[in-house]
């Protein structure tokens, strides 16, 4: 998990990696996140790193900073719902891209995916 790909910036690599914490409720609203320092030492990065990363999602809305205390995950329920829904129009976005890019059809994605889906049992219908 301490692997960064050398073409996104790691700060945007740490941001995606807490977002996606935050939305899939690993971390939970209104929890305190490490201290700048200890989020470096845990993937060895500078410590300048992670408070750009903490800034970023701070400006994102869902990172709190109360001075004195911390940064915490945001309890503006509507902001995490938010993140979650653009989230995953992202990984949507990719899929379709890189299935339209091997030449299959709006109607074969759908297909596919709804293929696999019942064969994994992970559809809800």
């Amino acid at each position: 998990m301490d692997e960064f790909n050398a073409s996104k910036p790691i700060y945007l690599q740490l941001a995606d990696r807490i977002s996606r914490q935050i939305v899939s409720k690993e971390l939970k609203a209104g929890e305190k996140l490490p201290s700048v320092r200890d989020m470096g030492i845990k993937y060895s990065v500078n410590p300048n790193t992670i408070q750009r990363t903490y800034s970023e999602l701070e400006r994102e809305g869902i990172l709190e900073t109360k001075r004195g205390q911390g940064t915490f995950v945001t309890e503006q329920e509507e902001r995490l719902v938010e993140q979650r829904v653009q989230l995953q129009h992202e990984q949507i976005q990719l899929f379709v891209q890189v299935m339209q890019e091997m030449g299959c059809s709006s109607q074969e994605i759908i297909s596919g995916l709804k293929d696999y889906l019942n064969k994994f049992d992970l559809g809800d219908e």
